[in-house]
């Protein structure tokens, strides 16, 4: 089971007002193990960079003016995401930009129908609580001490964290790290069952068995489990 965690970064919290995506970064998972593998891109906007958006990212427009344009990324982030589930904190938010620059380059959406939304899981299983990416990551004690500004790949890697979390397949493998069957066959101590050298003996008197066997033959017939 592949699944890709994603998110973005933007100019602005609307494509229809002329906003764009300034990053993408991604994180493979499969079989909610993470791989190692990992996508992550700086685009030009080819605009400004609005004071609200910058002191969310931090990231300028000087910076952006030497990255490639979306479309000259597009065929390597369709490549790496494939036709695997994608995981957002937030999908409508990040689905509605990525398919706004799909539309300019001439490219199929992606449909919100293969996207998990952890969002989404988190209010289910916390009604009522706030289900924002710090205050989950809070929730599951997962280390934001190198978040001081959002970024694209960084917060795909808590995603993935939180999203382990929340679906309990963080317990088989506590750090976001590369999967390596053989040191997680290492880890595993066999343990042979040894048979007692003396039988306990049965606390079931003669008695209780023979009114035991009457009750199962009256009450129960020849087909009761305890005759077979």
């Amino acid at each position: 089971m592949r699944e890709i965690v994603l998110d973005t970064e933007t100019t602005g919290l609307d494509p229809d007002a002329g906003h764009r995506v300034i990053e993408i970064g991604c994180v493979e998972l499969v079989d909610h193990f993470p791989t190692g593998r990992s996508f992550q891109r700086y685009l030009n906007p080819e605009r400004d960079m609005p004071p609200d958006a910058q002191r969310i990212h931090g990231i300028t427009a000087e910076f952006l003016s030497d990255k490639p344009l979306f479309a000259h990324v597009v065929e390597e982030f369709l490549e790496f995401i494939g036709d695997a589930t994608l995981v957002i904190h937030n999908a409508s938010f990040d689905l509605k930009f990525l398919n706004a620059e799909l539309t300019r380059v001439k490219r199929g959406p992606l449909e919100l129908a293969r996207a998990i939304d952890t969002v989404d899981i988190a209010r289910n299983r916390f009604p009522g609580a706030r289900v924002s990416l710090d205050e989950l990551c809070k929730r599951f004690s997962i280390d934001l001490s190198g978040r001081s500004l959002h970024g694209a790949l960084l917060d795909a890697e808590l995603t993935a964290q939180v999203y382990l979390e929340l679906t309990g397949g963080r317990q088989k493998k506590l750090l976001l790290s590369p999967v390596d069957e053989a040191a997680v066959v290492a880890q595993v101590e066999i343990r042979v069952a040894r048979a007692r050298p003396v039988p306990l003996a049965a606390l079931v008197s003669d008695a209780e068995r023979e009114a035991h066997a009457a009750f199962v033959a009256k009450e129960l017939g020849q087909d009761a489990v305890w005759n077979w």
